[in-house]
């Protein structure tokens, strides 16, 4: 349970924060961001600081729970000690598990649903068969909202030629090829002609079907195949998570200025946010999302919908 926070009252938040990083810069890796918070690492642990108008918010990772105690016990020591003041009460929540996290409490969940353009009958019926078909592994297929978000940015990017990785049944592939301008194509890749097929009476119905070029192949494949020139308006990824590096690579180099890509499940469940989780796609999933971050090709912004959605714009 190596994830745990704390909130510390104090109008002071800003100045212990920059005396934290100031001070511990010396014995652990420290920064402080533009925006005021700031990050201290000390052996296999972080903790990150944000001020708030009236507190100071902590929130600790680590790869154990005994390096997670460590963290606390470093950082609470150094922030009583700086508060001359005033006295600080630094009262840690008992540590928790990230795959406990509630990413999306059940009452946001269900307004969200509520409240955005609602699904139409054919995507409801590619959703129920889905369900029916698929059993365990419908949680695979994208929600109504993150449907409905997939043909809003391929219709603001003017989208003709699309790029998704990861079919399942199709519902995404729907989303996305109803966005596309007049005369767009969408690629999408997947190695399952069993549930790929499970879409294809649906982009019938909806007309689309035309727009669709399905490939059954390792989708590494399928792009390391594709023009190296920057031809793609928009792309998503939805796939095997250890090889979203390699994807989102053979992507960026081919979106044209201005072109979106789109990363599904950069959460992982709350894994990711678990330095414990120690599994190859977890491991995968940190790295690239901090390469994101740093990469100069691209503006990015990570989003809380659902399970982690991060929109990476070709600058």
């Amino acid at each position: 349970m190596p994830l745990a926070t704390a909130r510390v009252a104090t109008d002071r938040p800003a100045r212990y924060i920059k005396q934290l990083v100031s001070h511990m810069g010396h014995k652990a890796t420290t920064a402080l961001t533009p925006d005021g918070r700031g990050t201290i690492t000390v052996a296999a642990g972080t903790c990150t600081l944000t001020p708030t108008p009236d507190r100071l918010e902590l929130s600790a990772s680590a790869v154990d729970v005994e390096s997670l105690a460590r963290v606390q016990d470093v950082v609470t020591r150094h922030l009583v000690r700086f508060a001359t003041q005033e006295e600080l009460s630094v009262e840690w929540a008992a540590p928790v598990d990230g795959a406990a996290l509630d990413l999306t409490a059940p009452l946001v969940d269900e307004y969200l649903l509520s409240h955005h353009t609602p699904a139409d009958e054919v995507l409801g019926d590619l959703a129920a068969a889905t369900r029916e078909a698929t059993a365990g592994a419908a949680n695979m297929q994208v929600s109504s909202d993150e449907g409905a978000l997939l043909t809003m940015l391929t219709r603001l990017t003017g989208a003709r030629f699309a790029v998704e990785v990861g079919v399942f049944t199709g519902y995404s592939t729907l989303c996305i090829a109803r966005g596309l301008a007049a005369g767009g194509r969408l690629l999408a890749c997947d190695i399952s002609e069993e549930w790929t097929a499970i879409g294809r009476p649906y982009w019938e119905r909806a007309g689309v079907d035309d727009r669709i070029d399905l490939r059954i192949a390792p989708a590494l494949d399928t792009l390391r195949a594709l023009d190296a020139e920057p031809v793609i308006d928009i792309a998503f990824i939805d796939a095997d998570k250890a090889a979203y590096p390699a994807y989102y690579e053979e992507i960026v180099r081919r979106l044209r200025p201005g072109g979106l890509v789109v990363l599904d499940n950069v959460f992982l469940g709350g894994r990711v946010l678990d330095p414990a989780y120690r599994e190859e796609h977890h491991l995968a999933m940190r790295r690239l999302n901090d390469l994101i971050t740093g990469d100069d090709r691209v503006d990015s912004v990570m989003l809380p919908v659902r399970d982690g959605v991060t929109i990476a714009r070709r600058r």
